[in-house]
Formats: C-alpha cells, structure tokens, sequence
C-alpha cells in the first residue's frame, strides 16, 4: 500500500512577545462517591489515597491565550476532549485548538467518559460509564480555565532540563525471546525531564510544567484506592516545596514503566519514594534554569498523520474523524499531531502511549534547542510502539491499532514539520 500522510494547517498565533502573562490554577476532582478506576481490570474504588486535580497554566503573548492542562486521570476517548472543547467554546469562546488537555496516566484514577478504543482494544468496559463524574470534571476544567484566565498577571518564561532514573524499560525479554510486562534494565528509556517555568517579573514562581515519561502504574490493579500514582506524588512534592502549581505531563510512556511498579497497595508499595526519585530531581533541575525573558512568542498549529490500521479492529462510531481509507478501501487511522511553540522551545504532543524510542528519535533530529513531547494529549487511541516491537510481540503491539509502518511514518513526518517549523 502506497504510504499516505495527510497534512492540514488547522491553527496559527503569533505575536510581538511585549507583554507576556500567564496564570495556573489547581481544581479538586476527588470524587465524593465509589467510581469505576481505569487502567487494569475493571474494578470500583473503596476510598481515597491521595486527592486528584486539573492543573491548568494560562500563557498569554500579548495576542493570543494558549491553556495547559494536566489532570489526575489514567485516559480518556478523544470524543470526551472534542465534546469538551466545544462546550469550552460556547461558554467561552475560546477556540478548541487553544486548548491542550493532557492526563498523568494514573492507573488509580477514576473513568471519564465513554470508553471508545479502549474497549475495543481491551474489552474491559462492558459497565455503564458514570456520567455524573464526567460532568463534574468537565465542568470543573471549565471553571478552572475561567480562573486561569482571570488571573493572568504579567509574567517571564524559562525552559530547562534535567534527568531522573524513576522509570525503567517495562518490555521483559525471557530466554526463548518471549516479550511480556515487566522490568528490562537493558531496554531503551528516557530519563530527560524537561522543564517550563513561568515566574512573576520578581522571580516568584507561578506555576513549573515538568514533562516526564513514566506509567503511572506504581500501583497495581489490586489497589482500591484513588490517588495520582507516582506523578501525583511527585508533583504535590514539588508544589509543597516551591509553594505554586507544578503541572506534570506525562511523555512518551508507553514502554517505560516506574523504578517501582504494579505493588498491591500504597501500604506496601514505595509510593512515597518517588517524592526522591522524581520530585527531587525536578527541584534540583529547577534550580539550574537561568532568569526568564518577558518576551514570548507563542506560535501553535496542526498536523494530521495518516497511516495503516489494523483491518480486523472494530473501530468506534463516534471517532470517525480519527479514521480514513486508502484508495483502496483499507483502513488507516488519522492521528492528529500538535505542536506549540515557545520562543525557541518546541513541544508536540499526540493522543497516544507512545514509545520512547519515537520520541527521542524526534528530539535528537529536532533543530530547536528545546524538543518536549507531551503524551496522552487530548485523548487516547492506544499504543504507538516502535517496529521492532511489533516484531517482537507483547503486550503494547497486540493492544494497538498502528502496525509496524507507524513509527517510521509517524517519526519522519514530525522531524519534516520541525524542520520546516524552524524556517518559517
């Protein structure tokens, strides 16, 4: 079949970079009630380990406002984001493309939501889904981001790096080759944290956006109890220490696994230890960025990818926008790709569990001194792993709509977008 990738403009902003403001506001979601959790088997809560948010950063150049949100959630369909945008729209009239929604992939989180791929994929929600929960937080983001709004301030932007060993490849390979989940400290990782800080003209924090690449599965499918996992930890940690709101949004994941991972309960798991193992190493990064610049430049727009699905999958009504055909009627998915840039600092972000090796693969190819990738963007259509995985077997290939062509097709049409970002 003849390699097909699809290329739509959806939104432009640009501006002077004189005024720079941003805001970030953190929203309580713990729900009050049982829920049905996400991630593993399907199983309802008994009560509450550590309370989950919204945490939404505002960013305003003078022009244009762009909106980031990372919330305490495990995933979500892509329909829940376009529902939700569209809502956002008419009580606020703020466009959806100003708005990325990305979750920390908890697997002690509550559902959101109807299931879309992820029944197909995993046929694990033959139950109802609770509406009452995602109009709570649907309508708790909205709120959140009028907040946001409303609280925009004149502010300075600084972007850094640093590095932590909290995760761990999580594809075992056994003696006969056989893939299964696991720990494989031979696997590729990636253990960049990438920084954003937004501060006030006198060096006071507003809010740190820390990007990382970790499962949020600390936790396994034994605990009952709703919490952030190993992220939320990490991040009430940071905000303890720096008194502001630290957004973490998760990287590409989908074959790194905690240091520590799938333990029973938080009684006997190591939970509390990733306030070192991460949350350190975000202070520690935190504290090499030099000053910020009041003169942003924010730039965001659009790339829809086409490639091979696979052709047995039952694919969900309600996401006929994330599918196509090829000429001769075989099946792709249509997978939409963001970018957002900042100054000199570039982030993409996708809808997907990628691999890490895709994302790194971008990053070092990437003319921009700063490369991020945001994870679990704006909804969830499965694993993106590589094509030696799919060779491979294992869980994430046997639970993806991709195939094999992916990764290359994916990989070269991003490095193709960065490399003309940069001329433009």
């Amino acid at each position: 079949m003849k390699r097909s990738i699809a290329v739509v403009f959806a939104f432009s902003m640009c501006a002077s970079g004189a005024s720079f403001r941003a805001s970030a506001v953190k929203v309580d979601i713990t729900p009050q009630d049982s829920q049905w959790l996400m991630g593993y088997q399907a199983r309802q809560s008994t009560g509450v380990h550590d309370r989950i948010y919204h945490r939404i950063a505002a960013l305003d150049d003078g022009s244009t406002q762009f909106y980031l949100v990372s919330s305490d959630l495990c995933l979500f369909s892509p329909a829940v984001y376009d529902d939700f945008v569209a809502e956002l729209r008419k009580q606020t009239g703020i466009e959806p493309g100003h708005v990325w929604w990305m979750v920390t992939h908890s697997h002690a989180a509550p559902e959101v939501g109807p299931p879309g791929v992820y029944k197909t994929l995993l046929g694990r929600s033959d139950h109802e889904w609770n509406r009452q929960y995602a109009r709570l937080v649907q309508d708790a983001l909205i709120q959140g981001i009028q907040q946001a709004r409303a609280k925009l301030e004149p502010a300075r932007l600084a972007v850094g790096q640093g590095w932590a060993m909290a995760n761990i490849n999580r594809r075992a390979r056994d003696v006969d080759g056989r893939i299964s989940l696991g720990l494989n400290p031979d696997g590729p990782a990636d253990r960049q944290i990438g920084l954003i800080r937004l501060e006030r003209p006198d060096g006071s924090l507003i809010a740190l956006i820390a990007n990382y690449a970790m499962h949020g599965t600390v936790m396994s499918g034994k605990n009952l109890e709703i919490s952030g996992d190993g992220p939320g930890v990490a991040a009430a940690y940071v905000e303890e220490k720096l008194g502001a709101p630290m957004l973490y949004m998760n990287g590409a994941a989908g074959n790194l696994a905690p240091i520590y991972s799938v333990y029973p309960d938080p009684r006997s798991e190591h939970l509390s230890e990733f306030r070192v193992l991460l949350g350190d190493r975000i202070l520690e990064a935190n504290q090499t960025i030099g000053g910020g610049t009041s003169a942003v430049t924010i730039s965001s727009s659009e790339k829809w990818i086409e490639t091979p699905r696979k052709p047995e999958l039952d694919w969900p009504e309600e996401l006929g926008a994330y599918q196509g055909k090829t000429a001769g009627g075989a099946p792709l998915v249509r997978l939409p790709v963001r970018f957002l840039r900042l100054n000199d600092t570039v982030i993409w972000s996708a809808p997907v569990e990628m691999f890490c090796e895709i994302a790194m693969r971008v990053r070092n190819a990437s003319p921009f001194p700063h490369t991020f990738y945001f994870g679990y963007a704006n909804g969830w259509i499965g694993y993106l792993p590589t094509k030696q995985a799919f060779a491979e077997g294992g869980y994430e290939p046997k639970t993806s709509v991709f195939t094999g062509r992916a990764e290359q097709e994916v990989g070269d049409a991003v490095i193709a977008y960065l490399q003309g970002m940069e001329r433009r």
